[in-house]
C-alpha cells in the first residue's frame, strides 16, 4: 500500500482546510488503532481518504454513487451533507481501487454509524470527532470520553449530533439511530 500516493492525492484533490483535517484524522485513526489492536495502515488509509469527495457537488456525487450501483434510501437523498460518505467510498473502491471491505466500510459509516459497527468503522467515526484542529463545544468531552472506551466516544458523539439534527429539522439516518441504540443497550447491560 503507497500511503504517499493517497497523501498526495488528497492534497491535490481537497482544499487546504479538509486536507489538514483528512491529515488529521489519518493520525488520529492510527493513534486509536494501535491502541485499540486495529490495523494502524487501514487505520491510516481509511482516515486520510475519509473525506475525498467531500468538496465534490452534490450532482457529481450522485453520479459516482449511481455508476457504483448504490442505491440511496431517502434520508440520503435528502440529506447532502451525509453523500460524500457514500460517493467517497465507491470512488475508493471503483476509481481507486481499494478493495479492503472494512476501510471501504469506515468510509462509507464515517458520518452516520451503523449498528453492529466493526473496530475500524469505529475508530474513523470517533477520529473524524476528535482530530486536532476540531474545536467545537465539547470537544475536549468528547476526547475524554474516547479515552474511557470507543463506545463511550462514539455514544457522546452521537448524542452531540443527533440533537442537533434535530433541532435543524433533518431527517436522522437510520443507521445513526441503530448504532446510538445498540450503544445505550449495551452500556445498560454493561451497567447491571
Amino acid at each position: 500500500m503507497d500511503m504517499k500516493k493517497y497523501y498526495e492525492l488528497a492534497e491535490k484533490t481537497l482544499s487546504e482546510r479538509r486536507f489538514i483535517h483528512s491529515r488529521n484524522v489519518a493520525c488520529a485513526a492510527v493513534k486509536l488503532a494501535e491502541k485499540h489492536g486495529c490495523s494502524p495502515e487501514k487505520a491510516e488509509l481509511a482516515g486520510i481518504l475519509h473525506d475525498i469527495t467531500k468538496e465534490v457537488s452534490a450532482e457529481n456525487q450522485l453520479q459516482i454513487i449511481e455508476s457504483g450501483g448504490i442505491i440511496l434510501d431517502d434520508v440520503y437523498k435528502n440529506s447532502p451533507q451525509l453523500l460524500h460518505a457514500v460517493s467517497g467510498m465507491v470512488y475508493c473502491r471503483d476509481s481507486l481501487g481499494i478493495t479492503d471491505e472494512e476501510v471501504l466500510s469506515a468510509i462509507r459509516y464515517h458520518t452516520t454509524a451503523k449498528g453492529n459497527m466493526t473496530l475500524l468503522e469505529k475508530i474513523i467515526f470517533i477520529a473524524d470527532f476528535i482530530s486536532d484542529e476540531r474545536d467545537y463545544d465539547d470537544v475536549d468531552i468528547m476526547r475524554a470520553e474516547c479515552e474511557k472506551s470507543l463506545e463511550a466516544g462514539m455514544l457522546y458523539g452521537l448524542s452531540f449530533v443527533i440533537p442537533d439534527i434535530v433541532r435543524k429539522q433533518r431527517a436522522v439516518h437510520p443507521d445513526a439511530l441503530a448504532a446510538y441504540n445498540e450503544l445505550v443497550l449495551n452500556i445498560k447491560i454493561e451497567r447491571k
